[in-house]
């Protein structure tokens, strides 16, 4: 079974996006599942994994909402005010009993403190969540941030930490460094994963290729192995670096060439083992696609 685990869909109208303006041209308005479902479909994923676009509970609520329409969205990665411990351990259970969700996530990249992530109270927070059972998506864009990676992984080895497309890698530069050493380090310790999405530049999101990719991609593969990795389609995001099969297209053979066992887990196996997708969830669904 192939499965996105990076997907959006957002609502203007039920929830705010502070960082979602004019600027994103054809992807600022609302954007809704069933844009997405045709190229789902044509390219042979047969779930999602729908995450956090915005820090705010109406957000999540979208999402939920969104599950309950659609059969193929299997999990959701919701939002948890990680500042506030004792907003989390208020709402934690409530999300926690859900068997959609299976991970938080927010957008540290947005914070204007880059340390967010090692601020005492967030790390509080990142206990409960681990504690919990719930899987924590680290939004890795500054070299800062995925410094903070293995701390957080020794310091809490019960949480899942999952960095968020590959942490930005420099698509398309002849030097990968500090991001190379960085990922490497973040690879270390057995509880922190990856996923091979969103891999393109922000600058300039039309700017990659496939060849652009295959450097950063091997790298990942060689400090994280497959089994750690899991593929995300980005989704509407992908719609600036030409769309949801472009992008599929571009990444698909870097993964098929790994063999059939190693690809397996990047386009599936990896999302339904760290994230704990409900098995009857995935059941719901019909048969498996070879």
């Amino acid at each position: 079974m192939i499965i996105d685990a990076h997907q959006h869909v957002w609502d203007l109208d039920r929830a705010t996006y502070p960082w979602l303006g004019p600027q994103h041209g054809p992807i600022f308005r609302s954007i809704a599942e069933d844009e997405v479902l045709p190229e789902l479909r044509a390219c042979g994923v047969d779930a999602v994994v729908l995450v956090q676009a915005a820090d705010n509970a109406e957000d999540t609520a979208l999402m939920l909402a969104t599950a309950a329409a659609h059969p193929e969205v299997v999990a959701v990665v919701a939002f948890l005010p990680l500042e506030n411990p004792d907003a989390t351990a208020a709402l934690l259970p409530g999300l926690a009993a859900d068997p959609l969700v299976v991970g938080i996530r927010t957008l540290i990249h947005d914070r204007p403190d880059p340390d967010f992530l090692v601020r005492p109270e967030v790390r509080e927070s990142l206990g409960l969540l681990a504690a919990a059972g719930l899987a924590f998506d680290v939004v890795a864009v500054l070299p800062r941030h995925l410094e903070h990676v293995p701390v957080l992984a020794a310091e809490h080895p019960g949480l899942r930490l999952v960095v968020d497309h590959l942490a930005a890698p420099p698509i398309g530069s002849v030097d990968l460094e500090p991001w190379r050493t960085l990922l490497a380090r973040a690879a270390e310790p057995p509880n922190v994963h990856a996923k091979v999405s969103g891999l393109y530049p922000a600058a300039d999101p039309t700017a990659w290729s496939t060849e652009a990719l295959r450097p950063v991609v091997a790298h990942a593969v060689d400090v994280f192995g497959p089994d750690r990795l899991m593929y995300g389609g980005d989704w509407p995001v992908s719609v600036l670096a030409g769309g949801y099969t472009a992008v599929w297209e571009g990444l698909h053979p870097l993964v098929t060439e790994l063999g059939v066992e190693a690809a397996a887990a990047v386009l599936g196996g990896t999302a339904v083992r760290v994230y704990g997708i409900d098995p009857g969830r995935l059941a719901a669904l019909g048969g498996c696609r070879s």
